[in-house]
């Protein structure tokens, strides 16, 4: 792993080396297992399979690929794979309403060889470090979290230069001189000031691996995604047919931010399980 690791800063020294983990599976395979399967051979493994929704993937210097070995006894591991692998194809299969630069594509494997010193963690099923997999998805929360912010911010930037410029008939100075106007601009910045301070408390906490912090990354999520969703929601009313015309970016950022809803677990998911918890510690003595 470590070996891996070095590699990797010694890439990211000299240009931009992204990375992404691939763990999403169109069909998975057996008893849970993940449906790539990594086959030694001599010394190294190849990895054949299909991973789905790769953020990024047309772009990455390497994936993180989960997979499971072949052995009688399966183990399950990360292989760390360079984009330009031979037997690594594109698939372009990322068409969707909103979101559409991610470029989440399909990416298939057939018998992709990767060196034995860069398959990473393997081990038997079940035995996954809880307390790695918990501070894995707390940075998933946060960062998609920060991806619906940074939309909502667009299309109030947005928002802003419109309120700022347009002047209807009926008036003699910009929507943006209106009380009524800038009370709604208040409550859209309002709204994002409270999602950025949330994201931005808790990251550094995450960071330091500070439980109580990881343990809330799914509700601050939740809420984030929330006051982003209405933010541009809020923008598109106060601009009516303007905001919706395809000639400018807001109905963009409205098909965005509702897209990356599709990323947050089911909200119901993620209050029964904070209410679970809540209700667990006023049970404590």
């Amino acid at each position: 792993m470590k070996a891996g690791y070095r590699r990797l800063l010694t890439e990211s020294r000299r240009g931009p080396a992204l990375v992404n983990t691939l763990r999403a599976e169109p069909v998975g395979g057996p008893d849970g297992l993940p449906g790539t399967v990594a086959r030694r051979d001599g010394g190294g493994w190849l990895l054949t399979g299909r991973k789905t929704y790769c953020t990024g993937a047309e772009a990455l210097a390497w994936m993180a690929v989960t997979a499971r070995t072949d052995e009688p006894e399966p183990r399950i591991g990360t292989f760390l794979v360079r984009g330009e692998s031979e037997g690594l194809e594109i698939d372009p299969t990322w068409d969707q309403l909103g979101l559409r630069a991610s470029a989440s594509h399909d990416v298939v494997l057939d018998r992709v060889r990767v060196p034995v010193e860069l398959a990473l963690d393997l081990g038997a099923p079940g035995q996954e470090d809880r307390a790695e997999a918990a501070l894995s998805r707390a940075w998933q929360d946060l960062a998609l979290a920060a991806v619906a912010i940074g939309v909502a911010r667009a299309a109030e930037s947005w928002l802003v230069r419109f309120l700022g410029q347009r002047t209807p008939a009926n008036l003699t100075e910009p929507l943006g001189t209106l009380p009524r106007y800038r009370c709604a601009l208040g409550e859209i910045e309002a709204q994002l000031i409270g999602a950025e301070e949330l994201v931005e408390g808790l990251a550094p906490r995450v960071d330091r691996g500070e439980a109580d912090a990881v343990a809330r990354t799914g509700p601050a999520q939740l809420l984030a995604t929330r006051a982003a969703t209405t933010a541009v929601q809020q923008a598109v009313a106060l601009t009516g047919n303007p905001g919706l015309s395809r000639r400018h970016p807001l109905e963009r950022y409205l098909r965005d931010v509702l897209s990356s809803r599709v990323h947050l677990a089911p909200e119901e998911t993620v209050l029964e399980a904070t209410g679970r918890a809540a209700l667990e510690r006023g049970a404590r003595p």
